[in-house]
């Protein structure tokens, strides 16, 4: 089904200056100077990171998972290094009522097997009970593992909505790096494409020529009804569930204490 908020015209409110290739490449080029800037200052941040010190976590404390309750030290499948995905849960909300923003998260590292092949085991952690979880993920069509960290504590459970890195030294187990606010953006190629497109993400806080379209509240199109129309009315849900099979449109997001 179609997602887009709009169909294609040729009447735009505004578009970027029309010049011949030499023009486009001579500016293209000096943008080009920057962006590598860009790349070389986060290859030192990634460097940075790689050098933080780390805080022993307990590898033995339980999780539950499809086949039941496992130690953590087990996400890691025998490798050496684990990433997870700390998923926020809206208790007892049907599947379009849960979070939008770890919805995208989940959706866009929902293969795994280029980390696999660098040795890094990959996982999503949630807060909610087994029982509901594993409803969810099976209607989504998640093919990664899922776990259930109700009533652990931080950093394996608490606060959810970040992605974290954690290490294995033989019985021992470590918290290396957590995300914070944007971080998240860094697995969600969806921003990272509409970056490069003319128009961006179409959101308030950019930075845009006079005459572009008008810009939304952040992540405005995170949400559609059944006809394909974004937003956050109340027969809404996260896009990626209208590409599975039973979605059907819905009165409310059925959150808990949630104003949507």
């Amino acid at each position: 089904m179609a997602t887009s908020p709009d169909s294609a015209t040729s009447d735009l409110p505004d578009k970027p200056a029309v010049v011949d290739m030499a023009t486009w490449q001579a500016v293209r080029d000096e943008l080009l100077v920057r962006e590598k800037a860009h790349t070389h200052e986060g290859d030192a941040i990634a460097a940075a990171r790689r050098r933080l010190p780390m805080v022993e976590v307990d590898g033995s404390v339980q999780v539950t998972g499809a086949e039941g309750p496992v130690p953590f030290i087990d996400l890691f499948q025998g490798r050496n290094e684990l990433v997870v995905y700390q998923h926020m849960w809206y208790d007892g909300a049907p599947f379009q009522g849960q979070c939008e923003g770890c919805t995208t998260t989940a959706w866009h590292v929902n293969d795994a097997v280029y980390l696999n092949a660098r040795g890094v085991s990959y996982a999503v952690l949630t807060s909610g009970p087994w029982d509901e979880v594993v409803r969810y993920v099976e209607f989504m069509g998640y093919t990664q593992p899922w776990y259930s960290v109700r009533g652990v504590e931080p950093p394996i459970g608490g606060e959810m909505g970040h992605i974290a890195s954690f290490l294995r030294d033989g019985d021992r187990v470590f918290l290396t790096y957590s995300t914070t606010g944007r971080g998240n953006e860094r697995v969600n190629w969806t921003m990272g494409l509409l970056d490069m497109t003319p128009y961006g993400r179409r959101e308030t806080w950019e930075d845009n020529p006079e005459g572009w379209p008008t810009g939304r509240h952040a992540f405005w199109y995170w949400c559609a009804d059944v006809d394909g129309v974004v937003g956050w009315g109340p027969t809404s849900r996260p896009v990626p569930q209208w590409t599975r099979p039973g979605a059907t449109p819905v009165e409310s997001l059925g959150r808990k204490g949630d104003a949507h």
